[in-house]
């Protein structure tokens, strides 16, 4: 037990270790905002245009093509997608990892972000956009300035823990040669020794849980925040 400690200690205060875990730990921060960024823009896209209601016969391609895609994306694991944009899509020499990383999170996280927003969307009162629509507004403007500003305060929670779960969903980046976190971990403690192995994934688990934490205090206060707003 001893030894377990001291090899957190020293995973802290050797440079080269601690090194290694920020380096990771950057790498899964840059993945996970951007695609999280992705993900929030894609699925907002996706979530309107799935609700359109024009009768052009032209928006019915891309209501049809939304559709398959939130379809095929929620329907399949993370893993296969990673491995498919990874070693098929992107497999162009000198292509980025990160960039092919942030591509992959970002879709698979758009799929669940334009069911939520989509949700969101339904939830707020017909009467709201009634009241747009008879103000002169144009639907779309009625949508923009109106809907989705109140879909968006209702699904905050739902999108909170997609984010969370986008965070930990990274750590398979390193099942395609990527040095996140996780990696980082693997890195360090790479041996036969139980102890020696374990100390560095425990302290890749404190990292996640950090970031975790931070979100999740976060998420709660902008709730706090908006709620005071329509007791106001």
């Amino acid at each position: 037990m001893t030894k377990f400690f001291d090899n957190i200690i020293e995973i802290f205060t050797n440079t080269k270790y601690l090194f290694e875990m920020l380096n990771g730990l950057k790498m899964t921060f840059i993945i996970s905002v951007g695609a999280a960024v992705l993900g929030l823009l894609l699925g907002t896209l996706v979530a309107i245009i799935t609700l359109s209601r024009s009768e052009n016969k032209l928006m019915m391609i891309p209501r049809a093509i939304c559709k398959v895609y939130v379809t095929i994306i929620r329907g399949t694991p993370m893993a296969l997608q990673l491995f498919i944009m990874a070693f098929v899509v992107f497999a162009i020499r000198g292509f980025p990892q990160i960039v092919t990383a942030i591509i992959a999170f970002g879709i698979n996280s758009g799929a669940y972000v334009a069911e939520n927003i989509r949700a969101g969307i339904l939830s707020v009162d017909i009467g709201q956009t009634e009241a747009g629509l008879s103000l002169g507004l144009s639907r779309g403007t009625t949508m923009m300035k109106i809907v989705i500003p109140q879909a968006i305060k209702n699904v905050i929670p739902a999108i909170g823990n997609e984010l969370i779960a986008l965070i930990k969903e990274t750590s398979i980046v390193s099942m395609i040669g990527m040095k996140d976190l996780n990696m980082a971990a693997q890195v360090i403690g790479g041996g036969n020794n139980l102890a020696t192995y374990f100390a560095p994934m425990l302290v890749a688990a404190l990292f996640y849980l950090a970031i975790v934490y931070t979100l999740t205090f976060a998420i709660k206060r902008i709730e706090k925040r908006l709620r005071a707003s329509d007791k106001r």
